[in-house]
């Protein structure tokens, strides 16, 4: 009896000893810094001469009456209310069209729709900005057809400025998530496909009430994915629009990063009180994503 005790104590050894290096790197670059981000947001003053607060959770009352952190919040959660859905349908019906297996040029088709998620974020923000200009192509092009009598200032206003990040969301960031619904469909079986077909099922049903529930796993994945990107917004605040005009389209973590690197005396305290709440908000999501789409009995 000895012996097979020994055999899976040495077992257990090498497994503990292989998970190691992973478990030490993730405590040092996660954990760690998030202890030390928590730790920080009880404090006040700058990086080299930082205090504690009195009270100790001033920073955290402070986000209450916060009106730009509210304005960023609520723009964050604009953009995941409109873009996520709208992005995530756009993937799964575009991976279910390119996993046609009639379907010529194929691999051409997934390319191109995957290829915006490979471009530089920079680059595609300049390149947006250019296209919405005021004398920029779109303009020119809805002037050409008749639709609008004027050029729309579309980075200067709040609601166009909003609807451009948005779109630049969706352009870059469907092909990323057809590309798992496209992994997704190939995993199931034609033959499923063919006993719907005898059974009398037409095409809406049979994606309805096939596909859509053996890719659930994968649906929630790209949610979570999703809205955990989302909520961490940066880029498109910045690049695009630059918050403006008047912070009216800015990020949390656009806020965030002003706070503490963009704008005057770094205010690290209070940035590391933001990033604890935004941290929180992702896990919360996540988590009720997981309760919602887990339906394993």
């Amino acid at each position: 009896m000895s012996k097979p005790r020994n055999i899976q104590a040495k077992q257990q050894s090498a497994g503990w000893l292989f998970l190691a290096p992973a478990t030490i790197l993730i405590f040092i670059m996660s954990f760690y810094p998030m202890v030390q981000a928590f730790i920080i947001s009880l404090k006040k003053g700058s990086s080299a001469n930082m205090e504690w607060q009195e009270p100790l959770f001033h920073n955290y009352a402070r986000i209450l009456q916060d009106k730009t952190f509210q304005t960023a919040m609520g723009n964050t959660f604009l953009y995941l209310i409109i873009e996520v859905p709208i992005m995530l349908i756009l993937a799964i019906l575009l991976a279910q069209i390119l996993n046609n297996k009639d379907l010529k040029f194929r691999g051409l088709f997934r390319t191109m729709v995957f290829m915006p998620c490979a471009v530089s974020l920079v680059s595609y923000a300049l390149i947006f900005k250019s296209l919405f200009a005021t004398q920029g192509l779109i303009n020119s092009g809805l002037m050409h057809l008749g639709i609008i009598s004027e050029n729309i200032n579309w980075l200067g206003t709040t609601a166009t400025a909003r609807a451009v990040i948005i779109i630049g969301l969706i352009w870059r960031w469907t092909g990323y998530n057809m590309v798992f619904y496209l992994a997704g469909l190939q995993n199931i079986e034609y033959s499923v496909y063919e006993a719907s077909k005898i059974d009398g099922a037409n095409g809406w049903k049979t994606f309805w009430y096939i596909t859509v529930p053996l890719l659930r796993p994968v649906i929630v994945m790209t949610a979570i994915m999703s809205i955990n990107g989302t909520l961490q917004l940066f880029d498109e605040s910045v690049n695009l629009t630059n918050g403006g005009p008047s912070n009216t389209t800015i990020t949390m973590s656009h806020y965030i990063w002003n706070l503490s690197l963009g704008q005057g005396v770094a205010k690290f305290g209070y940035a590391s009180a933001l990033a604890f709440v935004v941290f929180i908000l992702v896990g919360v999501l996540a988590f009720i994503n997981m309760k919602v789409g887990d339906k394993r009995d």
